[in-house]
């Protein structure tokens, strides 16, 4: 057997050993450093006036590369393990790399009712930041490490999403330094075109350097209510009652554990929780929450906890990408409102759709990647659905035009010249350009 696949093995049969030895402690010292720095940093008010340097900084790197006449593309500095995905960008080693040191919160009006962050700033650091003062945002993605700038050019969903949309329909404007290093403001009032364009853009368009972003009241807690499901019938029914309620249901989600089997599980925002029924999730000796939630399935019971606001957030984060296996599969409802930019809902209209989440490697032997993922993209595509793109694909460019419609970010690509300093969108986030 080779290196390669010794390695492979190793970290699909004993992925234990690699997280709770190596990646949890590395992973602790850098996040007690980078808190630290972020608490010391919006203690101080000195974000803003960083801000600005940075932002000259990232203009001065796009101008020098425009004189130098380079004739690569550019693209962000920011190194492949710093990612959540677990793909590596193949186009970094080509491109002329842009360094964006950007990662504090710059502001918070709570008149306004507003944050203003720099696109590094991660979901972990903004809602430790935002509910420390009462606050927090609709949408918020659940992996501690997701950063802002990458839930913006892609996208991010949570169990609020129902109600909020993706987290593209909470940001109110996005500043930008565009392919001849002049800076943009956007938002539906300004640059309304690049507004609706940067989301799915995937940093083709310029590069993010702020980000202003919807905020709402927080509560200290989240009551979670179980309700197991023994049919796909149930399971659908059940499902669409609770997503489609009009009072009540802050977050909405589903894990199936079988075809025929799932648990639904409804939470709201609450300021106190019942003796006996708190659940701190997030410690680090609690099971992972799937597994967790899989008990009142196989118990067959219903059930209702709470949880510590930030632990509802992050519940999933240590059982990131579950197992290696297909089930369970995760189960989130959205709404699409019926704005311009990629994403269109059926007949113009706003409607709900349903992310299905996968994670992991099916261990069958006649498994095929390629051939298996591009049936599944094709009846996506076939009943007009369209896939996250932080996922492996391997549709064609044709595909991917069918499946986004481009046509608002053709015309910004051209107004902005992006032709010679970015790729096309498609250049990467295709299978073949992620290693």
């Amino acid at each position: 057997m080779a290196s390669t696949e010794w390695l492979e093995y190793i970290l699909l049969h004993y992925r234990w050993v690699v997280v709770v030895f190596f990646l949890l402690p590395a992973s602790l010292c850098f996040d007690v450093y980078y808190y630290t720095r972020s608490w010391i940093i919006f203690k101080l008010n000195s974000a803003p006036e960083h801000h600005e340097i940075r932002v000259k900084d990232v203009q001065r790197q796009v101008r020098e590369w425009n004189i130098n006449s380079e004739a690569v593309p550019m693209c962000t500095a920011r190194p492949g393990w710093q990612s959540i995905s677990f793909r590596e960008a193949a186009y970094k080693k080509a491109f002329h790399k842009i360094q964006i040191n950007m990662v504090d919160i710059l502001e918070i009006d709570t008149d306004e009712m507003t944050v203003r962050c720099e696109p590094l700033v991660t979901m972990g650091q903004l809602t430790h930041t935002l509910t420390e003062l009462g606050w927090t945002i609709p949408v918020v993605p659940e992996m501690d490490d997701l950063t802002i700038g990458g839930l913006v050019m892609g996208t991010g969903i949570e169990t609020s999403s129902h109600k909020m949309g993706l987290f593209q329909h909470i940001c109110v404007a996005y500043e930008l330094v565009v392919a001849d290093g002049s800076v943009l403001m956007c938002s539906e009032t300004e640059n309304r075109d690049l507004f609706y364009s940067v989301p799915w853009s995937y940093g083709t368009l310029g590069f993010l350097t702020a980000v202003k972003i919807k905020i709402i009241p927080a509560q200290r807690f989240v009551r979670v209510e179980y309700k197991p499901c023994y049919s796909l019938d149930d399971i659908v029914k059940t499902f669409t009652q609770e997503t489609t309620k009009v009072e009540g249901n802050q977050f909405v989600e589903g894990v199936m554990y079988s075809l025929h089997s799932g648990v639904v599980m409804t939470a709201n925002m609450c300021t106190a929780a019942h003796p006996g029924q708190l659940n701190k999730i997030g410690r680090w000796y609690k099971p992972w929450f799937f597994k967790h939630v899989e008990t009142y399935l196989i118990n067959h019971e219903t059930g209702v906890e709470y949880f510590p606001l930030r632990d509802y957030y992050h519940r999933h984060t240590r059982s990131i990408f579950w197992e290696i296996q297909i089930y369970p599969i995760w189960l989130c409802p959205f709404k699409l409102p019926a704005n311009p930019g990629m994403l269109h809902p059926l007949n113009g209209e706003e409607a709900v759709f349903i992310d299905i989440g996968t994670y992991g490697k099916p261990g069958v032997p006649s498994y095929e990647p390629t051939h298996t993922t591009r049936r599944i993209e094709k009846f996506v595509r076939k009943h007009k659905g369209f896939q996250m793109m932080y996922a492996d694909s391997y549709m064609t460019r044709e595909e991917y035009r069918e499946m986004f419609d481009h046509s608002l970010y053709d015309k910004m690509r051209k107004k902005l010249h992006c032709e010679r300093a970015f790729p096309e969108v498609y250049d990467k986030v295709n299978r073949k350009a992620r290693i």
